[in-house]
């Protein structure tokens, strides 16, 4: 008696994974405009349509003015009253009313980032130093190495200032303080260079917690 084929066995379905592994595996959420495939965070960032209406409204006029929407806001999404803190604190420190030129606490910024290594700021910050200054190669030289820029006396001693505070800022003395007071700057204006220097350093270090990674139309702006 002839003896039945043998049934073929189920194919096996792959276990679902769960908890960290899917995560690891699951398509990226809420890249930035500029950066496929990229997410702006390696925390949850929200979309769009959960966003408070305020933050929403904020994000669209970004697009309307930049042409994108900072992947660091988009990071920071994540804590929506910390959004609005970390907004209220950068317009006010780097685009309020300063003795301090807008490009000079950019320039500030960018080489805080360079002694930070921090990638970020210093593609975002490079980028509003050649905007302000309409000089690629200061930019450039900023985030390579800011020792080799042509720079004015009162722009190398706000510099030099920046990197100490920031590398080593336990060295920092009265002497390094009357150098900025002899280069021209007041007290008003030593105190948004500490400012602005200690305020990159806590963003530069948000920045490497979270992996921020650009928006990628930062790298062709203002060449």
């Amino acid at each position: 008696m002839a003896k039945a084929p043998a049934k073929k066995s189920a194919a096996r379905k792959p276990a679902r994974r769960t908890g960290k592994a899917a995560a690891k595996t699951a398509a990226p959420q809420g890249a930035p405009k500029g950066a496929p495939g990229r997410p702006a965070s390696n925390l949850p960032v929200p979309t769009r349509g959960r966003l408070d209406p305020d933050l929403k409204k904020y994000f669209e006029i970004c697009e309307e003015k930049l042409g994108l929407v900072p992947a660091v806001l988009e990071a920071y999404a994540y804590k929506p009253q910390r959004l609005r803190n970390f907004m209220a604190a950068y317009n006010d420190l780097m685009l309020g009313e300063s003795g301090l030129s807008k490009l000079e606490r950019e320039m500030i910024a960018v080489v805080v980032s360079c002694c930070n290594r921090c990638y970020y700021c210093l593609v975002a910050h490079g980028q509003a130093v050649r905007q302000y200054s309409g000089d690629p190669t200061l930019g450039e030289a900023l985030v390579m190495n800011y020792r080799v820029a042509r720079l004015s006396e009162r722009h190398r001693a706000m510099l030099d200032f920046a990197w100490k505070m920031t590398a080593t800022p336990f060295d920092v003395n009265e002497a390094d303080r009357q150098r900025l007071r002899d280069a021209g700057f007041d007290d008003s204006d030593l105190f948004d260079i500490y400012e602005v220097t200690a305020f990159f350093n806590y963003t530069n270090r948000m920045a490497h917690g979270m992996e921020m990674m650009p928006n990628l139309e930062y790298h062709a702006k203002s060449r």
